[in-house]
C-alpha cells in the first residue's frame, strides 16, 4: 500500500479527509431529512405505522390541511366578505346568454315529459311565447338568487371544509403548498448541513490529532448529525424580528422572506385551492347543497306561479294540482343539475370580482411574525425531532465508518481485531 498521495502522507489525507466527511454527511442527512417530511406520499412498508414510512406531511395531511384553513380563514378572508364583493345584478348580466338557452332546453324537456299532448298541440309561435316569457324572467332570478346566497352564505357554504376537503383528497397538493411556499428554507437546510459539517469535521479533525478515543468518530458523527439538523431549523425561524450589530443585520431566513413567501403562497392557493369554480362547485354540490337546491326551488316555483298568472287556477284545473307541483319540481331539478354547468360562464367575473389572489397576498404580507410563522413552522415543529433524531443516526453509522475503515487500526486495537 503505498505511503504517500501527490506528495503528502496517507495519514494526512485521512485527517484531511475529516471535514470533508462530516460536510458530506451534514449536506446528505439534511437532505434526507427534507425527503422524508414529504415523502412518500403513501405508506411503504410492512405494517403501518411502525415497519415502513410515509412522509411526515401525507401522513398528517388532515392537519396539514387544518393548519392551511386556519390562516385562510380566520387571517386572509372569509366567505362573506368573497361574495359581498359580487354584484347580484352583474351575475344575473354574465349568465343571460347561457340562461336563455337553459331555459328554453328546459321548458321543452319539462313540458315533453309531463304534457306531451297539450305541448305538442300547441302552436310553435305560442311555444315561443311562453319560453319567451320565461326567459325575460330569468336574470331576475337569478339576480333574486345571487342576493339571497350573500345574504345567507354561512349558511350554504363553508369556506373551511371546502379547503379542508380539496385538501385531504389531494395529498401531492399539500406538499406543494409547503415545497413551494418554502423552497429556500429547504434548500438553506441542505447547504447549511454541507457548511456546518465542514466546520464540526474541523473541529473532530483537531480533536483527533491529539486524543484518539475509539468513540470519538462514532460520537462526532452523531453530533454532526444531530447539530446541523437543528441548527438549520433555528436559523429557519430564528430569529423572527430582524436583528442589527452595525453593519450585521440577522433574522430568520423564512421571515426575511416574507414578501416573497405571501406571494408565492397568495397565487399557488388562488390558482389551486381557493377558486371560483371550486367555490361555486362546493356551493352547489357540497355539504349544504340541499340548502342551495331549496332556496333555487323557491325562486323558479314562485317565477312559474308567477308566469301561470290568473289563469293558474284554469291549469291547475286542466293538468290537476299534483301534475303542475310535478311540473314544477321538475323544472327546479332540471335547473341544480345543469346550474354547475352554467355558473361557470361567471368565473371570470368571480375572480376579478372576489379579488382573491391579491387579497391573500397583501395580508399576507401584513401578518405578524408569529402569525406568518405558522404557515410553514408546523410542518417542521412536532416531528422536528424524527428528522434530527435520522440526521444523528446517520451521521453516527458514518462516524463508524471512519473509524472502521479510514482508521482501522484504532479499531482494531479497542476491539482486538486483526
Amino acid at each position: 500500500m503505498p505511503e504517500e498521495f501527490l506528495g503528502l502522507s496517507i495519514e494526512f489525507w485521512k485527517y484531511a479527509s475529516m471535514p470533508v466527511i462530516s460536510a458530506i454527511v451534514g449536506y446528505i442527512t439534511n437532505v434526507i431529512a427534507i425527503k422524508m417530511m414529504f415523502y412518500p406520499i403513501e405508506f411503504i412498508g410492512i405494517k403501518e405505522p411502525f415497519l415502513g414510512w410515509q412522509g411526515i406531511v401525507p401522513r398528517k395531511v388532515a392537519k396539514m390541511a387544518g393548519i392551511s384553513v386556519q390562516t385562510i380563514t380566520e387571517k386572509l378572508i372569509t366567505e362573506q366578505e368573497m361574495f359581498d364583493r359580487m354584484d347580484p345584478e352583474r351575475v344575473a348580466q354574465e349568465l343571460q346568454a347561457p340562461m336563455v338557452a337553459m331555459v328554453a332546453d328546459i321548458t321543452h324537456e319539462v313540458m315533453s315529459k309531463h304534457q306531451p299532448t297539450l305541448w305538442e298541440s300547441l302552436p310553435e309561435v305560442v311555444k315561443r311565447q311562453i319560453v319567451k316569457r320565461i326567459q325575460d324572467d330569468a336574470p331576475e332570478v337569478v339576480a333574486e338568487v345571487m342576493q339571497d346566497v350573500r345574504t345567507n352564505i354561512r349558511e350554504l357554504f363553508n369556506l373551511k371544509d371546502m379547503v379542508v376537503s380539496n385538501l385531504v383528497a389531494n395529498k401531492p397538493l399539500v406538499n406543494r403548498i409547503f415545497l413551494e411556499t418554502g423552497h429556500a428554507e429547504f434548500k438553506f437546510i441542505g447547504h447549511s448541513g454541507l457548511y456546518f459539517g465542514f466546520l464540526f469535521g474541523c473541529v473532530q479533525m483537531l480533536v483527533w490529532v491529539f486524543f484518539k478515543a475509539w468513540w470519538l468518530l462514532p460520537l462526532f458523527g452523531l453530533i454532526v448529525g444531530w447539530a446541523t439538523n437543528w441548527l438549520a431549523l433555528k436559523m429557519i425561524f430564528n430569529p423572527k424580528e430582524l436583528w442589527s450589530f452595525g453593519p450585521i443585520k440577522i433574522q430568520g431566513l423564512f421571515h426575511k422572506r416574507q414578501y416573497e413567501v405571501a406571494r408565492d403562497y397568495g397565487n399557488l392557493v388562488a390558482d389551486e385551492v381557493v377558486t371560483p369554480q371550486k367555490i361555486l362547485e362546493a356551493i352547489l354540490r357540497g355539504t349544504y347543497s340541499d340548502r342551495i337546491v331549496t332556496l333555487i326551488g323557491h325562486h323558479v316555483e314562485r317565477a312559474i306561479d308567477e308566469q301561470a298568472g290568473y289563469a293558474k287556477p284554469f291549469v291547475t284545473l286542466a293538468v290537476g294540482s299534483e301534475r303542475y307541483r310535478q311540473i314544477q319540481q321538475s323544472a327546479v331539478y332540471a335547473m341544480v343539475l345543469r346550474m354547475p354547468e352554467t355558473m361557470a360562464h361567471v368565473t371570470d367575473y368571480a375572480e376579478e370580482a372576489m379579488d382573491i389572489r391579491q387579497t391573500l397576498i397583501t395580508r399576507l404580507q401584513a401578518l405578524e411574525s408569529t402569525e406568518f410563522e405558522g404557515m410553514l413552522r408546523p410542518a417542521f415543529e412536532e416531528d422536528e425531532w424524527i428528522l434530527i433524531a435520522v440526521g444523528a443516526a446517520l451521521g453516527f453509522a458514518v462516524g463508524w465508518f471512519q473509524l472502521v475503515v479510514l482508521f482501522g487500526d484504532e479499531f482494531a486495537a479497542a476491539f482486538g481485531a486483526g
